[in-house]
């Protein structure tokens, strides 16, 4: 009964010393949660949303894309959304290079299930009053997969349109969190 006691004790003690040890490296790396824009200017707390350029064929992702970064910055406690241009700090701009779609997956007789959006933006966050670009990104990139439904395409259409917007979002979301943190 002794030994199992022991045995007991020296388990506990090993996994001490190794969540502790581990906790200390944590700890010491710089790691932080959720950056909240230090880097930026505090001066610099309304933004403005400015309409992206849509380069594409496809209608109304520049409204989903737009509407996806209103939703960020609406969701941060960092900064406000402007009202207009003229009274924000500093007004971010876009514009929607390029959008493809493809299918990517296939039934027995080869016909379409399932199609892939893929689409380009170019990003630049900018201080309003000086034009001065504190963050941009080229080339941002981001996919999301849609069903295809070969009996009804309307249904396939739909379902397309809630890729776009989905894929917007997540775009806008992914973005907003580099430009928060700098990258």
């Amino acid at each position: 009964m002794g030994i199992r006691h022991q045995v007991k004790g020296k388990t506990l003690v090993r996994t001490a010393l190794v969540l502790l040890c581990l906790a200390v490296t944590v700890a010491g790396c710089g790691y932080r949660f959720s950056p909240g824009g230090e880097w930026i200017d505090s001066g610099i707390r309304t933004v403005f949303v400015d309409n992206p350029v849509n380069s594409t064929a496809e209608p109304y992702v520049e409204i989903y894309l737009r509407s996806g970064f209103e939703e960020q910055f609406r969701k941060s406690p960092r900064f406000r959304l402007a009202g207009s241009r003229e009274t924000a700090d500093a007004i971010l701009k876009g514009s929607i290079s390029a959008l493809s779609t493809s299918h990517v997956a296939f039934d027995r007789y080869d016909k379409a299930t399932e199609s892939r959006a893929v689409m380009v933006v170019n990003l630049a966050f900018e201080e309003r009053k000086t034009g001065k670009n504190l963050w941009s990104v080229a080339n941002f990139t981001g996919s999301e997969s849609y069903r295809v439904d070969q009996a009804n395409p309307y249904t396939t259409s739909t379902n397309k349109q809630a890729a776009l917007q989905k894929l917007a979002g997540d775009m806008a979301e992914k973005a907003y969190r580099n430009l928060m943190s700098g990258f």
